[in-house]
């Protein structure tokens, strides 16, 4: 049987961030019967906004074409955290950067720490990624939502002060309020880094990151999951 797959973007804050430093998801993931592939994709100074959004789609049409060669089924998800999460989310509810890609529609999206709704700017970097003040309404996945997304799980640490866990709340309550499907976790005492460390061996105690995005995955993929 062809196993569901999953593409994973990191974070970085949209200028930094590597494939390199986060096998410790894709094991974590492929232990559980995923293929998982995790695409680099373009960061400032060399782009801004939406030039990372086109590279994560058509990262994403990539895996649509080519996943059969590792054992990959037709029913792909979306997950990320941090920037990486915000990345996912732009994908999954604005359709207009996988269409222009020829991306397949993904069956699923896991958001993981993502910023999702962070007008005003502060940060004179962001500023300049994004488009100066006033920055576009539409950079914000939260102004995307019209409830026809897929299937969405929004995870965030209580005790995060890089992404504030308001993002993941606010964005779970408009596409609920928009008649989507959508379920989100807010997990007590755990911060940005945490969240997404507990998905490695060491750290699980932690936080239960990687069952709930198992759990969820498999769900929407029509996979049963392998336990922990």
């Amino acid at each position: 049987m062809a196993a569901p797959v999953v593409v994973f973007f990191y974070g970085g804050s949209w200028d930094s961030g590597s494939k390199a430093d986060y096998r410790f998801v894709g094991g974590a993931l492929a232990a559980r019967g995923f293929v998982t592939i995790i695409p680099d994709y373009r960061v400032y100074p060399e782009v801004r906004f939406p030039d990372f959004l086109d590279d994560c789609a058509a990262a994403f049409a990539w895996a649509g074409a080519n996943a059969g060669r590792f054992g990959g089924s037709d029913r792909i998800v979306l997950m990320g955290h941090s920037a990486g999460a915000y990345n996912a989310a732009m994908l999954a509810l604005d359709p207009s950067y996988l269409a222009r890609a020829r991306a397949p529609r993904p069956v699923a999206m896991v958001g993981i720490a993502g910023p999702y709704d962070f007008l005003p700017l502060v940060d004179p970097e962001l500023k300049i990624i994004f488009g100066q003040p006033p920055t576009p309404p539409g950079t914000q996945p939260i102004n995307h939502v019209d409830g026809g997304n897929p299937p969405m799980l929004l995870l965030a640490g209580a005790s995060d002060t890089t992404v504030l866990p308001r993002n993941t709340t606010r964005l779970a309550a408009r596409i609920a309020a928009a008649g989507g499907v959508v379920d989100s976790k807010i997990y007590p005492g755990i911060d940005h880094k945490e969240i997404i460390g507990a998905m490695g061996a060491p750290f699980r105690f932690l936080a239960p990151t990687l069952k709930d995005s198992a759990s969820f995955i498999a769900a929407h993929a029509s996979v049963g999951p392998k336990s922990a």
